[in-house]
């Protein structure tokens, strides 16, 4: 099996892996702070602690992680367990430029394959086919609708942190307005509030109703991957994969389905901010939104990072005013929103397979998920964690969890380059005028897509 599995490595073209935040390339490892580059990762690990061989025994695993500005907190609950169960827990950060799968194929054909390590999705997730443990029978995913499942429905990815998209709101400004965000679960309501958010405007010191940018060149991948998944799975169970089926067979859309959604963009086309609909950039969407200029954003849960840290000064001035998220309603009904994990980790089938499952369910407990959720300020995807990350977002993604009130999203598995190559521009052209009207919008855009799946 090891054979095969090296002969696909070896022959796979691969997507460089950038599921880490960071500005520099580094590799942290548990016992150095030294930053090394990405081919220096690729050798066999020098240090004894962290060999395959050390980790034989069971009473030491190592874990690769993909997000460098964790690393500290991830070695502070490595820390904690071990002094709780006698477990060692080596950390191995990657961030910035590292190509994550590359150095773990250098790994594999060093013998030096990590206990566990993180997969940004389905193509990382094929590299290792045949190589990863069935956790299906965990404890901890009865309590997570997040967990990575292959083809067979076997979880082998475990979720460590949610991302979510959905109609972002200034829930100061809609409360100033007497509109109660828990009602925006149809078309008339939604079409309802932003009438009455527009003739607010001045009063409320808006610039305009909803922060919405169809840049093609930039902001592809927020009009052609997020906004056209709100039409894939909007509204859907997490398991439901209809639409996203109809379009992997041949490019088709469900053309009632998206006139609908259509409509529902078109009203984003209406009352955006005209000096950001076609030529805006993605930190002129979410300053606007942060100083109070947008009542609603399009865009995800991410940006509370950036609110709270670039725009700091600009959403302080505007009173740190308290967020949330509708869901994208363009159907009647719609009371979900999109949540995922933006990565998984994977336990690599060896030795220390029991070790490596019982520190992920310890994690998924009180003891881990206080360390990931208060210092590392991930938002849980487990249901029944206590604790809020100190992010604005984290409440209203925590609530909506809880409730069982999300749907999943598939636009990662859509065919490479469809948001990039064919949809985004299409987005732009509605959005500029050049494309005339919903139907307008349906028609051209199930030609692109059946045009780009049959290439």
């Amino acid at each position: 099996m090891k054979k095969k599995l090296l002969g696909t490595l070896l022959a796979a073209t691969l997507v460089t892996s950038l599921v880490a935040c960071g500005s520099a390339e580094t590799t942290t490892g548990a016992d150095t702070s030294a930053d090394t580059t990405a081919a220096e990762s690729q050798a066999p690990a020098a240090d004894a602690d962290t060999s395959a061989d050390s980790a034989a025994s069971g009473q030491s695993i190592r874990l690769v992680n993909g997000k460098i500005e964790v690393d500290e907190m991830l070695k502070e609950a490595a820390a904690k367990y071990q002094e709780e169960t006698g477990v060692e827990v080596i950390i191995e950060s990657m961030g910035g430029g590292i190509d994550i799968q590359g150095t773990l194929k250098g790994y594999y054909q060093a013998d030096n394959m990590p206990d566990i390590f993180v997969n940004g999705g389905d193509t990382d997730f094929a590299n290792w086919t045949g190589q990863l443990v069935d956790m299906s029978d965990q404890p901890w995913v009865s309590d997570t609708d997040a967990a990575y499942k292959d083809a067979d429905g076997k979880v082998i990815g475990f979720p460590y942190t949610t991302e979510a998209i959905g109609l972002a709101y200034n829930a100061d400004i809609l409360e100033k307005a007497g509109i109660d965000p828990a009602g925006l679960t149809s078309p008339a309501a939604m079409q309802e509030a932003f009438e009455t958010l527009d003739s607010k405007k001045d009063e409320l010191g808006l610039t305009a109703v909803i922060g919405y940018c169809a840049e093609a060149t930039n902001l592809y991948w927020s009009s052609g991957n997020h906004l056209f998944g709100i039409y894939e799975d909007g509204g859907l169970s997490r398991d439901d994969t209809t639409y996203f089926d109809l379009l992997s067979d041949g490019g088709q859309i469900d053309t009632e389905r998206f006139l609908e959604y259509a409509k529902m963009i078109q009203l984003f086309n209406q009352y955006s901010d005209p000096a950001l609909l076609v030529s805006g950039t993605y930190d002129q969407q979410i300053l606007g939104f942060a100083s109070g200029q947008y009542a609603f954003v399009t865009q995800g849960s991410w940006i509370g990072a950036t609110m709270t840290s670039d725009d700091a000064e600009q959403y302080a001035a505007a009173g740190n005013f308290k967020v949330g998220m509708a869901p994208y309603a363009f159907l009647d009904g719609i009371d979900t929103i999109m949540t995922n994990s933006p990565s998984w980790w994977a336990v690599y089938d060896n030795d220390n397979k029991d070790a490596s499952l019982a520190f992920l369910n310890w994690l998924a407990g009180d003891e881990g998920q206080k360390i990931l959720v208060k210092k590392a300020g991930f938002i849980s995807p487990f249901k029944s964690c206590s604790f809020v990350a100190d992010d604005p977002f984290a409440e209203t993604i925590t609530e909506y969890t809880a409730a069982g009130k999300t749907s999943a999203w598939h636009w990662l598995g859509n065919k490479e380059g469809l948001a990039q190559n064919a949809l985004g521009v299409v987005y732009q052209d509605y959005a500029s005028g050049a494309i005339a009207d919903p139907q307008s919008f349906t028609d051209i855009v199930a030609q692109v897509c059946a045009q780009y799946y049959g290439q």
